[in-house]
């Protein structure tokens, strides 16, 4: 006979109706969602018989208590002077205006119940492949791209034309962008949708602004990050004063506590 499955909750409220299919990702941020609005009633910023969140969705009063209880809890310093040009000079490329480049790329999607490991062999094998060819050989990289790539742009050779930081997802600029290389990149980029072998066509230099300039945008950006790792740290303590059940809310696991 097999075992039951455990059902996700949270103190005893359960995360997720008879009738969902929730995935892993949204099941931790429920039951982080969770955690919160229970500290907001046990500090007395939400009433006892504030109604249980269904289908992941909590009322408007919990999410006032929650935003109040956070901006009580989390002690957020201002960044420093010295901290913002700290940060400024290690991302500079960040606020770099204009800089362009032109790119194609052929993408291994990740997708559910994809093998990550046998897909990641598939793309360094087709990286190795790409950087071996020599100047002059028949394009194979738009071949490439159109046999294999899991993006509509594979229609089209991988291109993906002039891009912007701003056009990209964040992490996906961050392995483009603020470097000279030109050619088939030495090494996979990993964004959220995949794995991706890219080749820089050409690069268009941007301006630097003054530190002064972007002084605001920067200690926004340190300010974030103090809050992420506040709000991290504040719930794995709540973490560790609970009853949780059919959810791994590891910090490794956590999207809310990355």
């Amino acid at each position: 006979m097999m075992a039951r499955a455990t059902v996700p909750q949270v103190n005893g409220v359960v995360l997720v109706l008879p009738q969902e299919s929730v995935g892993a990702d949204e099941l931790r941020q429920r039951a982080c969602s969770e955690l919160l609005r229970q500290a907001a009633i046990r500090t007395g910023l939400l009433s006892l018989d504030n109604a249980e969140p269904q289908g992941g969705v909590m009322t408007e009063q919990a999410s006032q208590a929650i935003e109040v209880l956070l901006q009580r809890e989390l002690q957020l310093p201002e960044p420093s002077d010295e901290a913002c040009r700290r940060y400024h000079t290690a991302h500079a490329s960040r606020y770099t205006l204009g800089e362009r480049i032109l790119a194609r790329h052929v993408l291994f999607a990740v997708m559910p119940g994809v093998d990550v490991a046998a897909l990641r062999e598939r793309a360094v094998a087709c990286l190795l492949d790409l950087r071996c060819q020599a100047p002059g050989e028949t394009d194979r990289f738009a071949q490439t791209a159109v046999d294999i790539s899991n993006c509509p742009s594979g229609a089209q050779g991988g291109g993906l034309g002039w891009l912007t930081a701003a056009d990209c997802a964040p992490e996906f600029a961050r392995e483009l962008f603020g470097r000279s290389e030109v050619g088939v990149l030495p090494r996979l980029v990993h964004s959220r949708f995949g794995l991706h072998v890219v080749e820089v066509l050409a690069r268009e230099p941007g301006t630097a602004p003054s530190f002064e300039a972007v002084l605001p945008a920067v200690a926004q950006a340190l300010r974030q990050q103090t809050f992420a790792t506040a709000l991290r740290q504040y719930l794995q303590l709540l973490a560790s004063q609970a009853q949780i059940d059919g959810v791994d809310l590891s910090p490794a696991a956590s999207p809310l506590v990355q």
